[in-house]
Protein backbone atom coordinates (compact mmCIF):
# COMPACT_ATOMS: atom_id res chain seq x y z
CA UNK A 1 0.00 0.00 0.00
CA UNK A 2 1.14 3.45 -0.55
CA UNK A 3 1.70 6.51 1.85
CA UNK A 4 -1.53 8.18 1.55
CA UNK A 5 -3.13 10.07 4.43
CA UNK A 6 -6.90 8.44 4.87
CA UNK A 7 -9.69 9.35 7.29
CA UNK A 8 -10.21 5.61 7.42
CA UNK A 9 -7.72 2.49 8.22
CA UNK A 10 -8.50 -1.05 8.92
CA UNK A 11 -8.52 -1.69 12.66
CA UNK A 12 -5.13 -3.90 13.29
CA UNK A 13 -7.74 -6.89 13.37
CA UNK A 14 -9.55 -6.11 10.10
CA UNK A 15 -5.83 -5.64 8.44
CA UNK A 16 -4.54 -8.67 9.27
CA UNK A 17 -7.71 -9.92 7.91
CA UNK A 18 -7.34 -7.85 4.63
CA UNK A 19 -3.41 -9.71 4.07
CA UNK A 20 -4.98 -13.13 4.76
CA UNK A 21 -7.55 -11.92 2.26
CA UNK A 22 -5.20 -10.51 -0.21
CA UNK A 23 -2.49 -13.61 0.46
CA UNK A 24 -5.82 -15.71 -1.22
CA UNK A 25 -5.00 -14.60 -4.45
CA UNK A 26 -2.24 -15.07 -7.19
CA UNK A 27 0.93 -12.33 -7.79
CA UNK A 28 -0.83 -9.31 -9.49
CA UNK A 29 -3.91 -10.17 -8.78
CA UNK A 30 -5.01 -8.62 -5.34
CA UNK A 31 -7.43 -6.33 -6.98
CA UNK A 32 -9.63 -9.62 -7.25
CA UNK A 33 -9.85 -9.07 -3.65
CA UNK A 34 -12.25 -5.76 -3.91
CA UNK A 35 -15.31 -7.16 -3.14
CA UNK A 36 -14.03 -9.04 0.12
CA UNK A 37 -12.42 -5.85 1.20
CA UNK A 38 -15.17 -3.37 0.77
CA UNK A 39 -17.28 -5.75 2.53
CA UNK A 40 -14.69 -5.65 5.54
CA UNK A 41 -14.36 -2.10 5.15
CA UNK A 42 -18.36 -1.52 5.21
CA UNK A 43 -18.68 -3.79 8.88
CA UNK A 44 -16.03 -1.56 9.75
CA UNK A 45 -17.65 1.58 9.29
CA UNK A 46 -20.89 0.78 10.65
CA UNK A 47 -22.40 -1.10 7.24
CA UNK A 48 -21.66 2.07 4.96
CA UNK A 49 -18.62 2.83 2.40
CA UNK A 50 -17.41 6.11 2.94
CA UNK A 51 -15.46 7.61 0.27
CA UNK A 52 -12.45 7.59 1.82
CA UNK A 53 -13.26 3.78 2.95
CA UNK A 54 -13.43 3.13 -0.93
CA UNK A 55 -10.09 5.60 -1.50
CA UNK A 56 -8.63 3.27 1.15
CA UNK A 57 -9.59 -0.35 0.03
CA UNK A 58 -7.81 1.44 -3.70
CA UNK A 59 -4.78 2.55 -2.28
CA UNK A 60 -4.54 -0.65 -0.59
CA UNK A 61 -4.98 -2.80 -3.57
CA UNK A 62 -2.86 -0.64 -5.80
CA UNK A 63 -6.16 -0.25 -7.92
CA UNK A 64 -7.40 3.51 -9.80
CA UNK A 65 -9.79 4.26 -7.11
CA UNK A 66 -12.75 4.46 -9.93
CA UNK A 67 -12.74 0.39 -10.45
CA UNK A 68 -13.42 -0.11 -6.32
CA UNK A 69 -16.34 2.74 -6.99
CA UNK A 70 -17.76 1.32 -10.29
CA UNK A 71 -17.77 -2.10 -7.54
CA UNK A 72 -19.45 -0.42 -4.86
CA UNK A 73 -21.95 1.33 -6.68
CA UNK A 74 -22.92 -1.91 -8.75
CA UNK A 75 -23.69 -4.21 -5.75
CA UNK A 76 -26.40 -3.80 -4.13
CA UNK A 77 -25.06 -5.11 -0.94
CA UNK A 78 -22.50 -2.15 -0.45
CA UNK A 79 -24.56 0.78 1.47
CA UNK A 80 -23.17 4.38 -0.30
CA UNK A 81 -25.00 6.30 2.69
CA UNK A 82 -25.16 5.66 6.51
CA UNK A 83 -27.43 3.03 7.23
CA UNK A 84 -29.74 2.68 10.43
CA UNK A 85 -27.98 -0.08 13.51
CA UNK A 86 -31.12 -2.44 12.16
CA UNK A 87 -31.19 -1.99 8.44
CA UNK A 88 -34.33 -4.10 6.83
CA UNK A 89 -34.84 -5.34 3.48
CA UNK A 90 -37.69 -6.65 2.63
CA UNK A 91 -37.70 -8.70 -0.81
CA UNK A 92 -40.54 -7.52 -3.00
CA UNK A 93 -39.88 -10.00 -5.69
CA UNK A 94 -42.95 -12.29 -7.35
CA UNK A 95 -42.61 -15.24 -5.10
CA UNK A 96 -42.41 -12.53 -1.69
CA UNK A 97 -45.13 -10.53 -3.28
CA UNK A 98 -47.33 -13.59 -4.07
CA UNK A 99 -46.86 -14.75 -0.28
CA UNK A 100 -47.72 -10.87 1.39
CA UNK A 101 -44.49 -9.28 0.98
CA UNK A 102 -46.44 -6.03 0.20
CA UNK A 103 -48.57 -6.55 3.76
CA UNK A 104 -45.11 -7.13 5.23
CA UNK A 105 -44.01 -3.35 3.71
CA UNK A 106 -46.94 -2.01 5.28
CA UNK A 107 -46.16 -3.22 8.88
CA UNK A 108 -42.86 -1.76 8.74
CA UNK A 109 -43.68 1.36 6.90
CA UNK A 110 -46.39 1.66 10.19
CA UNK A 111 -43.93 0.62 12.98
CA UNK A 112 -41.06 2.40 11.99
CA UNK A 113 -43.23 5.41 10.70
CA UNK A 114 -40.83 5.68 7.90
CA UNK A 115 -41.11 5.33 4.30
CA UNK A 116 -38.65 3.05 1.76
CA UNK A 117 -35.11 4.06 1.71
CA UNK A 118 -35.74 6.30 5.00
CA UNK A 119 -33.81 5.92 8.64
CA UNK A 120 -35.98 6.61 11.89
CA UNK A 121 -34.73 9.99 13.82
CA UNK A 122 -32.84 8.02 16.04
CA UNK A 123 -31.13 6.09 13.52
CA UNK A 124 -32.30 2.62 14.40
CA UNK A 125 -33.65 1.52 11.74
CA UNK A 126 -33.75 1.50 7.98
CA UNK A 127 -36.01 0.15 5.38
CA UNK A 128 -35.50 -0.74 1.64
CA UNK A 129 -37.05 -2.60 -0.49
CA UNK A 130 -34.82 -5.53 -2.11
CA UNK A 131 -34.64 -7.84 -5.49
CA UNK A 132 -34.43 -11.56 -4.67
CA UNK A 133 -32.91 -12.45 -1.34
CA UNK A 134 -32.90 -15.97 -3.15
CA UNK A 135 -34.92 -17.59 -0.03
CA UNK A 136 -37.85 -17.77 -2.39
CA UNK A 137 -39.47 -21.38 -1.17
CA UNK A 138 -39.81 -19.93 2.44
CA UNK A 139 -41.42 -16.34 0.73
CA UNK A 140 -41.91 -13.97 1.94
CA UNK A 141 -38.88 -13.36 3.02
CA UNK A 142 -36.61 -9.95 5.00
CA UNK A 143 -32.78 -9.65 5.92
CA UNK A 144 -32.45 -7.68 8.79
CA UNK A 145 -28.34 -6.98 8.70
CA UNK A 146 -27.07 -10.63 8.26
CA UNK A 147 -29.69 -12.34 9.22
CA UNK A 148 -32.72 -13.46 7.05
CA UNK A 149 -36.56 -14.10 8.63
CA UNK A 150 -38.34 -16.35 6.39
CA UNK A 151 -42.72 -17.66 6.51
CA UNK A 152 -43.33 -14.12 7.65
CA UNK A 153 -47.06 -12.71 8.36
CA UNK A 154 -47.63 -9.51 9.50
CA UNK A 155 -48.06 -10.30 13.00
CA UNK A 156 -44.45 -12.09 12.96
CA UNK A 157 -43.14 -9.14 11.22
CA UNK A 158 -44.47 -6.79 14.25
CA UNK A 159 -43.10 -9.19 16.78
CA UNK A 160 -39.60 -9.17 14.94
CA UNK A 161 -40.21 -5.29 15.26
CA UNK A 162 -40.98 -4.73 18.50
CA UNK A 163 -38.27 -7.23 19.67
CA UNK A 164 -36.09 -5.47 18.08
CA UNK A 165 -37.01 -1.56 18.84
CA UNK A 166 -36.35 -3.54 22.66
CA UNK A 167 -33.36 -4.63 22.68
CA UNK A 168 -33.82 -8.23 21.44
CA UNK A 169 -32.57 -10.22 19.28
CA UNK A 170 -35.52 -12.37 17.57
CA UNK A 171 -34.29 -15.73 16.41
CA UNK A 172 -33.54 -15.88 12.20
CA UNK A 173 -34.69 -18.63 10.08
CA UNK A 174 -37.99 -19.31 9.29
CA UNK A 175 -40.52 -18.36 11.51
CA UNK A 176 -43.14 -20.89 11.00
CA UNK A 177 -40.12 -23.89 12.39
CA UNK A 178 -40.60 -25.43 8.90
CA UNK A 179 -37.35 -27.26 7.99
CA UNK A 180 -35.06 -25.93 5.50
CA UNK A 181 -37.35 -25.46 2.32
CA UNK A 182 -39.71 -28.40 3.13
CA UNK A 183 -42.93 -27.66 1.19
CA UNK A 184 -44.91 -25.20 4.05
CA UNK A 185 -47.38 -28.16 5.22
CA UNK A 186 -44.81 -30.01 6.19
CA UNK A 187 -43.19 -33.28 4.39
CA UNK A 188 -44.51 -35.07 2.09
CA UNK A 189 -42.34 -38.15 1.13
CA UNK A 190 -39.94 -39.90 2.98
Amino acid sequence: MTEKIHDFTFTSENLARAEATVAKYPEGRQASAVIPLLDLAQRQNGNWLSQAAMDYVADYLAMPPIRVYEVATFYTMFNLKPVGENFIQVCTTTPCWLRGSDELVHVCKRKLGINMNETTADGKFTLREVECLGACANAPVVQINDDYYEDLTPETMEKILEDLKAGKKPSPGSQTNRQGACPAPGPTTL
